[in-house]
C-alpha cells in the first residue's frame, strides 16, 4: 500500500492514504470500492489509482492494493467483499479456511441473502435462511460457522470427504456435536440435513487420508464393524508400529497403498519389513492400493472375507464370516 500517494486527484490528505492503508494490512491486501467511498476517496482517485497500477481489480468493486499476488486468504476475502452486505466464505472454501480440507476450490464459495446476481469468478450460494448464529469472523474473514460450514458441505462433498472434515475437526478439537445437533434442528429443508444428520450418527474416525475414508466407506456399506483407525501395535524390535486399519478379534490389518506415500522402492521395502514383523508376531496383513479402494470394492471385501474366514471365500458368506470382527 505504500505506493498510494496523496498525490492523486481526489485524495484530499495523507491521513486517507494512511487510513486505507491500514484498512487493506487487516483485510489480507483487499479493498472494496464501497469502504474506500466510505474513507472519502473519490472515483477520481480511485480510477487515477487503478490507472497507475496501485489498485489492481480482483472483482467488479474489489481490489488488491499495490500488487497483484494475493494469499488464499486474500482471494477469500475478495470474494466475500464482493457478495455485498451479509457474505460470508462458505461450502469448501469454509472448509479449507477451517482446515478441514486440505485444498480450495478455484472459485471461491460464498453465502449471501436474497436473490443477489452472480459474480464472475465467484460461486455464490443464495440462502434466505442463513441465521446469525450459524456466521463468526475466522482469520478475519466473515464465514459461515464450523458447524454450517459442515452442514452445508454435505451438499457439494463426497461422502468420504463429509466424514474427513468431520474426523479432522475431531482432531483439531473443533467438533461440537451439540452446536451440530441444534443446528440440524433448525435446518428443516436444508439439502445437507439428512446426509449431515447421518455422519454425525457415530464418533467420527480419525483417518490421514481420503483413501482411508474410501475404505470405511466400503465397510460400513457392507454392514461390516468398523476398524480401529490408525492404532499402535507392538511387533518384534518395533515396539511401536501405527497400522491403517485393524480388526483386534481376527488380528487383520489393513494397509493402504496411496501412491504418493508408497510409490518408491524404498516405501516398498520398509512396508514389506513391517509386514513381515507384524506376521511374526502373529497379525494377518492385507494391503489394498489406491485403485483397488475406488474402482473394486468387490475385491476388496472378497479378500477380507477370504482373510478373515481362514481362507474360506463365497460371494454370499462374506457378511456373515466377517460379522464377528470386533
Amino acid at each position: 500500500m505504500c505506493c498510494i500517494e496523496p498525490d492523486s486527484p481526489g485524495v484530499r490528505s495523507t491521513p486517507l492514504v494512511s487510513a486505507v492503508a491500514q484498512l487493506a494490512s487487516g483485510q489480507w491486501g483487499v479493498v472494496s470500492r464501497a469502504q474506500l467511498r466510505e474513507m472519502g476517496a473519490s472515483r477520481g482517485a480511485v480510477e487515477h489509482w487503478l490507472a497507475v497500477g496501485r489498485l489492481h481489480a480482483v472483482h467488479r468493486g474489489v481490489y488488491a492494493v499495490g500488487h497483484r499476488v494475493l494469499r488464499v486468504e486474500g482471494r477469500w476475502m475478495a470474494a466475500v467483499l464482493a457478495g455485498g452486505p451479509g457474505a460470508v466464505l462458505s461450502h469448501r472454501s469454509a472448509a479449507a479456511c477451517w482446515d478441514l480440507l486440505g485444498d480450495s476450490p478455484a472459485r471461491p464459495d460464498v453465502t449471501t441473502a436474497g436473490s443477489r446476481r452472480g459474480v464472475a469468478g465467484i460461486r455464490l450460494h443464495r440462502s434466505r435462511s442463513l441465521d446469525a448464529r450459524d456466521t463468526t469472523m475466522h482469520r478475519g474473514i466473515a464465514i459461515t460457522s464450523l458447524a454450517r460450514t459442515l452442514l452445508d458441505l454435505a451438499t457439494v462433498a463426497p461422502r468420504h470427504r463429509l466424514e474427513r472434515a468431520l474426523a479432522q475437526a475431531e482432531r483439531m478439537r473443533l467438533y461440537d456435536h451439540r452446536a451440530i445437533t441444534e443446528l440440524l434442528v433448525r435446518a428443516n429443508g436444508h439439502r445437507g440435513r439428512a446426509t449431515l444428520a447421518q455422519a454425525t450418527s457415530r464418533e467420527p474416525q480419525l483417518t490421514r487420508s481420503d483413501l482411508e475414508a474410501r475404505f470405511l466407506h466400503i465397510v460400513r456399506d457392507a454392514g461390516l464393524p468398523e476398524p480401529l483407525t490408525n492404532f499402535s501395535l507392538a511387533a518384534p524390535d518395533h515396539p511401536r508400529l501405527e497400522v491403517d486399519l485393524y480388526w483386534p478379534a481376527h488380528r487383520l490389518i489393513v494397509e493402504l497403498d496411496g501412491y504418493e506415500t508408497h510409490g518408491t522402492r524404498r516405501a516398498f521395502e520398509s512396508d514389506r519389513r513391517r509386514d513381515a514383523a507384524l506376521q511374526a508376531a502373529g497379525y494377518r496383513v492385507l494391503r489394498f492400493t489406491h485403485r483397488d479402494v475406488t474402482q473394486a470394492a468387490h475385491i476388496v471385501l472378497r479378500r477380507l472375507n477370504a482373510t478373515a474366514g481362514g481362507g474360506r471365500s463365497t460371494a454370499a458368506g462374506h457378511l456373515h464370516m466377517m460379522s464377528d470382527i470386533v
